[in-house]
């Protein structure tokens, strides 16, 4: 543990170092970016800009908005210059909120008063409170994060693990309560028809806090996540401990071959037995079939020969009608071939509807039509090619677009 701490601390000497160099380095290009409120990214070159952006300097609220500095750095620059007007001693989100809507009242008596320089002013001063509201949520969220992927690796007991999640899950109800401190209808009351406030304090805000409610979720699947690893490894680490306990108190002990045992203990043998289960599927025939003849093969009892012989009927009408339709499915199907086989001979086009009615079908006349669009459906490609079918349809009225099928022609190409 202590060479890990060696390490750690090398590393963030190294990190510290190198990133107060970058400030050092690029001092005057920092300072200007403090007054104005935005850097010029023109006078700037690109590497340097990423490297700024990576040592957490500088950062973008948005993809229309330029490169600020981050809250941190901003607050540390008005500490050391003794800045009172953009110094932000209190950090607590009501506060950043009243000083939001003092700036916005500033801002429109300034705009009342037709001083535009200063509203102009107020407006920047305006969304730097804003951005900066926004930048302390973001950089408590990178804060727990870190503690997540650092401070939980590197505790000395499980513990500690914990504790830690603890810990973090506390910052994380601190972050939530700060969030619904911003109400976004008296924001809008705020804003009223200024539409360059209520893209500042609704439209920008409202997508800032979204994405931060979303970071906050993520963050706490995975603290859920790592507790139930923490409890897991708690568990196994009690079972070696006591394990290895009972092996101090009996050195000989060797486990016995149990598969070779009669009588397996309990902890070794806790499959319960399988019981297959079967079932009669009734809407398959060859089950019903087989389902009837069990029924005829059961006994006889007297307590219950009406309910058998009820059972046993209604199996043999369900085989009855199943008989009847299947036969009835192919008296159709064959006289739509004796259909298909008389359009053959015509050689001309020949309607369905008046085929039924001169054949004296017993069909409806709708089963009928579609059986015959089936059938054709059904052939090859080759044969369909040698055949022309054709629909007499028309809507159902003026006001609505449905098409009904009246009647079929088919033809024979051949």
């Amino acid at each position: 543990m202590s060479e890990v701490n060696a390490t750690l601390t090398s590393n963030l000497f190294a990190l510290g170092s190198e990133r107060l160099a970058l400030l050092g380095k690029h001092h005057k290009v920092l300072m200007q970016a403090y007054l104005d409120g935005f850097i010029d990214e023109t006078a700037v070159k690109d590497n340097a800009l990423k490297s700024l952006m990576a040592a957490r300097i500088l950062w973008r609220p948005d993809e229309q908005h330029p490169l600020i500095l981050r809250p941190l750095v901003s607050e540390l620059i008005a500490s050391m210059v003794a800045d009172e007007s953009r110094r932000q001693v209190n950090a607590d989100v009501a506060e950043k909120l009243e000083q939001i809507h003092n700036r916005v009242e500033a801002y429109k008596e300034a705009q009342h008063r037709g001083d535009y320089l200063i509203a102009e002013a107020q407006l920047q001063r305006l969304t730097e409170q804003v951005h900066d509201l926004s930048g302390q949520f973001e950089e408590a969220i990178d804060s727990l994060w870190n503690r997540l992927n650092g401070d939980f690796g590197f505790v000395s007991s499980l513990k500690d693990k914990i504790r830690e999640n603890q810990r973090a899950q506390q910052q994380l109800r601190r972050l939530l309560d700060g969030l619904e401190l911003i109400d976004f209808s008296q924001l809008i009351e705020l804003a009223e028809g200024n539409s360059q406030l209520r893209k500042l304090l609704v439209s920008q805000l409202q997508q800032q806090t979204s994405a931060h409610h979303s970071s906050l979720l993520e963050v706490q699947k995975r603290l859920v996540a790592l507790l139930a690893k923490f409890r897991q490894q708690q568990a196994k680490s009690l079972l070696i401990n006591n394990m290895v306990a009972y092996l101090r108190q009996h050195p000989g002990y060797k486990p016995a071959n149990y598969p070779q045992r009669t009588q397996v203990p309990k902890l070794f043998n806790q499959a319960a037995a399988i019981i297959p289960a079967a079932g009669i599927a009734l809407d398959k025939a060859s089950d019903r079939q087989q389902l009837s003849y069990l029924v005829h093969q059961l006994a006889k009892t007297s307590r219950q020969p009406q309910e058998d012989q009820q059972a046993a009927s209604f199996i043999d009408d369900q085989l009855q009608e199943d008989q009847e339709v299947a036969a009835r499915q192919i008296a159709l199907k064959q006289d739509v071939e004796d259909f298909y086989l008389y359009v053959v001979e015509q050689n001309k086009p020949v309607s369905a509807y008046h085929y039924l009615e001169t054949k004296q079908l017993a069909w409806d006349s709708e089963i009928w039509l579609y059986q015959v669009i089936a059938d054709y459906e059904s052939l090859p490609k080759t044969v369909q090619s040698l055949l022309r079918l054709t629909k007499k349809e028309a809507e159902v009225s003026a006001y609505n677009q449905l098409r009904l099928i009246s009647d079929l022609h088919l033809e024979s190409l051949s």
